[in-house]
């Protein structure tokens, strides 16, 4: 059939309507707030290049996490700023470490909430790269052994997901036996499977003081022109045991979402990044963009795509919007 017969505005006439037919839905329950938590007491600094964004202390934190449940987001994932940087990332698994001790407060004062450990280096090493170095080199079996001693202390802090970013081979492997042995076998992964060496993270270097001191990430993250190498990547972590699997940015890689979803059907999620976050609050800022649906319309497009959920710095607001 065709026009006059087939007239696809009909079901276009009204809002309620439009409501009625709609594919995609977004809501609260949907969205994961990234938290950044540094040392001290009653800090609440604001990270210029992601307005509405703070680095915490512990009890402010714990306040955030407090606004996230009020706003009906389930899922908090926590990146630490260390006291001392080291070469060895010390501060990542130690047991009082800065993210340890603040998702012991946080699911301490509000149990309900689905608490992730993103599981990286580049916050507590004090070159600022993902992994060990040799020289210039990142070395990735020698980060691998960091990577599952930081598995098990997360674990042992109280978090409900290790979410590994560091895009080393082997990761999940690696953190899926550690955890077995320490006696977590029912802690989940998620996988950050493909994670693309991106321009788009640069307001997050800020606001986890962590831009690498020589050269850049694109030897461990993955070239932006490749797709079927992202299938291979997501491929290996499932093999090795992850739970979830999450594409990373989000917008820019919204064909490998839907493959990813599409081809191997585990939960998935998407991280809308900060760089994404800024050029929206920027745009809005200078009045060339409706910032609310400009937002809602992105996260739409990532759910539409195929994320299950999405890391977003608009989980606040947009839970808001949405309520």
């Amino acid at each position: 059939m065709a026009f006059p017969i087939d007239r696809l505005r009909r079901l276009r006439g009204s809002a309620a309507l439009r409501a009625l037919v709609r594919e995609t839905t977004l809501d609260a329950g949907d969205f994961v707030l990234p938290l950044f938590i540094r040392p001290g007491k009653g800090v609440r600094k604001e990270i210029s290049s992601m307005p509405g964004h703070f680095q915490y202390s512990v009890d402010t934190a714990v306040k955030a996490a407090g606004e996230a449940v009020a706003a009906g987001v389930p899922s908090v994932i926590l990146f630490g700023i260390p006291e001392k940087k080291d070469a060895k990332a010390s501060g990542a698994y130690a047991k009082d470490g800065i993210v340890q001790v603040s998702a012991r407060a946080i699911k301490d004062k509000h149990p309900q909430l689905v608490v992730m450990a993103d599981l990286c280096f580049c916050e507590y090493m004090d070159h600022g790269h993902c992994g060990v170095i040799r020289g210039e080199t990142i070395v990735n079996d020698a980060t691998l052994e960091l990577t599952a001693k930081t598995a098990v202390s997360q674990a042992e802090a109280g978090f409900d997901v290790i979410a590994p970013s560091g895009m080393m081979d082997g990761q999940v492997a690696a953190i899926r036996k550690a955890l077995d042995g320490a006696g977590f076998q029912m802690t989940p992964i998620l996988a950050y499977a493909a994670k693309y060496s991106s321009a788009f993270y640069g307001p997050f270097r800020e606001a986890a003081e962590s831009p690498p001191s020589f050269g850049d990430r694109s030897t461990y993250q993955m070239d932006p022109a490749n797709f079927d190498e992202a299938m291979r990547e997501i491929a290996l972590d499932v093999a090795e045991g992850a739970d979830m699997l999450m594409v990373k940015p989000a917008m820019p890689y919204l064909d490998v979402l839907r493959e990813c979803k599409r081809r191997f059907g585990l939960p998935t999620a998407a991280y809308q990044v900060s760089g994404e976050f800024a050029m929206l609050k920027a745009a809005a800022k200078n009045g060339w963009l409706d910032e609310k649906r400009a937002a809602l319309e992105s996260l739409t497009s990532i759910k539409r795509a195929g994320a299950d959920f999405i890391l977003t710095y608009y989980a606040l607001e947009a839970a808001r919007w949405l309520a």
